[in-house]
């Protein structure tokens, strides 16, 4: 995957902005938009087992009034899989829930579910909707995604955005070792979880890497400099990292 990364704009927090105090504002569905408008590739929205900040009518409307696709992060529940047959995302994201934690706290462990997300897999992908796994960049992990049908594995990325330094190349090098792996299966990969301008790049830089998925830094940095402002520079930083290591690639 030598071309540009696809950049999709997780617009979660924009929800819990407007649940802390209730009513409608500020509108998931306007920062949706307006993500658009700056080049975002993609709409990321977690529909959480407790909503607490996207909601059914969220995912509803973002679906039906935006052009760029949808990709739905969910759990592998009943509950969530009729009202993705129902809504009909681009993509569904499966990713591990617990009501107790503040965000996605590691990957999904598919290899000790399998049983259970064969099935649930396959009926999504029945009804026409490609499939991601989010997991830790482990090679079991990626095995047993390929096995089970995923159309994508999203690779964490928080261990290696919450490296100290001395031990971040380190965990940039499980990231690119999982990133090859699972290419090489014939996997689509993705990445995501804590990225910033100051750890993009390198992540960017991963030729395997089709897509990346940030949400929480661009709606903070949004508070300061305006929503298209922070994805426009998210997008040259993970543009021009991927340039540089293209150009190094074909040197």
């Amino acid at each position: 995957m030598i071309g540009k990364p696809r950049l999709g704009v997780n617009i979660d927090h924009v929800a819990t902005i407007r649940n802390a105090r209730g009513g409608a504002r500020p509108d998931p569905l306007r920062a949706a938009r307006m993500a658009a408008e700056a080049g975002a590739d993609g709409i990321t929205a977690h529909l959480r087992e407790d909503r607490r900040h996207i909601s059914d009518n969220d995912i509803r409307r973002i679906k039906a009034e935006v052009d760029q696709p949808l990709n739905l992060e969910m759990a592998a529940t009943e509950e969530m899989l009729a009202i993705a047959l129902a809504t009909r995302p681009d993509q569904v994201c499966l990713v591990p829930e617990k009501r107790a934690e503040l965000t996605t706290e590691g990957g999904l462990d598919v290899a000790a579910n399998d049983t259970v997300l064969e099935d649930y897999i396959a009926r999504l992908g029945d009804a026409g909707i490609r499939v991601s796994l989010f997991i830790d960049p482990e090679r079991v992990q990626i095995a047993v995604a390929e096995k089970l049908g995923a159309d994508v594995v999203e690779l964490h990325t928080g261990s290696y955005c919450d490296a100290p330094d001395a031990a971040r190349e380190g965990e940039l090098a499980r990231l690119a070792a999982a990133a090859t792996e699972a290419a090489g299966l014939g996997l689509q990969v993705h990445a995501g979880h804590g990225l910033s301008y100051s750890t993009v790049g390198p992540v960017a830089a991963l030729v395997e890497v089709s897509e990346l998925n940030i949400g929480h830094f661009l709606i903070g940095e949004a508070i300061f400099s305006g929503l298209e402002s922070a994805i426009r520079r998210m997008r040259a930083l993970m543009d021009t990292a991927r340039a540089e290591a293209s150009g190094q690639r074909s040197a």
